[in-house]
């Protein structure tokens, strides 16, 4: 195999790059002394992020103390990849200890090289991730979205493939209909997906926001938080308006003018048809003589 074959082939698409005889994985030789489906140990140099990584935050608290970890023991589980050309790999999964290990100075890494295009390059990481307990909500859900938009597969064929049931699937991908914030917010752990599944039974995104900052602020749990979401269902969105006036101008003067005459408080209310009623106060039987007599005085 020529050098000169090796970087036309390199200068190709990816999927002519995994098609191409001269860096095929099944073929007996990978770079020199690999075959595929062996744990070979690999120059951490030569080897790439995976591009179709679902992991959007490593923690790097973790990664140190992983990275601490590799310098006494070692790799005890080999990372698995895939190869993208002559003497290059990509990781399908393991970043985490391959971004532990560059920070220990580790120089070669165990891995378990695979076969994958890139569709099954994006299942496979996505797919394994999901697996992961440690992986956010956000994430999770972000990785179906993922594996229905770019792989195809519907929420029935999904549910197939992970061994999960339909509503659970369904509910995960209802979170991205959430605004940023309230994203944002599970992502980080400042509430639970038990909160976000409740504020998803909120009308709109300003109600939803209000809400995710009563449960942050007040610390509620999730029940509290579905309580404070069936309050808020319960409450008539009303805007108020303001006051119209259906009192004539000629009449505006009325009340004041009747109070002054009879001693007491007295309301005019009237309606756009001209309906009304005279309202006039009394404190008691005393009062009520002297208004009586007032009236009745010609």
């Amino acid at each position: 195999m020529s050098n000169k074959g090796k970087k036309k082939a390199l200068g190709r698409g990816l999927d002519s790059i995994l098609s191409s005889p001269d860096t095929d994985i099944t073929s007996e030789d990978i770079s020199g002394s690999f075959v595929a489906g062996a744990i070979a140990e690999i120059d951490i140099s030569k080897i790439d992020t995976n591009p179709f990584q679902p992991r959007t935050h490593f923690d790097e608290m973790m990664i140190r103390e992983l990275s601490e970890s590799i310098k006494v023991q070692g790799i005890i589980q080999p990372i698995t990849v895939r190869k993208m050309g002559y003497d290059r790999y990509q990781i399908i999964a393991g970043e985490r200890r391959f971004r532990a290990s560059q920070m220990a100075g580790i120089k070669r890494l165990p891995a378990f090289i695979r076969v994958a295009n890139d569709e099954q390059m994006l299942e496979l990481a996505l797919i394994e991730n999901i697996h992961r307990e440690d992986l956010n909500a956000i994430e999770i859900a972000i990785s179906y979205q993922r594996l229905i938009d770019e792989i195809k597969l519907t929420q029935e064929k999904l549910s197939e493939k992970l061994g999960k049931s339909r509503s659970s699937i369904a509910n995960f991908l209802r979170l991205l209909k959430l605004p940023p914030n309230v994203q944002v917010s599970l992502r980080d752990g400042f509430i639970t997906m038990g909160h976000a599944r409740a504020l998803l039974s909120l009308p709109d995104k300003k109600t939803q926001e209000k809400a995710l900052r009563t449960i942050i602020n007040k610390g509620l749990n999730v029940r509290q938080a579905e309580e404070l979401v069936r309050n808020t269902s319960l409450k008539p969105d009303i805007k108020k308006k303001e006051a119209v006036s259906t009192i004539p101008p000629r009449f505006k003067d009325t009340p004041a003018l009747l109070s002054t005459k009879l001693g007491t408080k007295v309301n005019l209310r009237r309606n756009n048809k001209g309906e009304g009623s005279i309202v006039i106060s009394f404190k008691n039987d005393n009062d009520l003589d002297k208004i009586i007599s007032i009236i009745g005085d010609k």
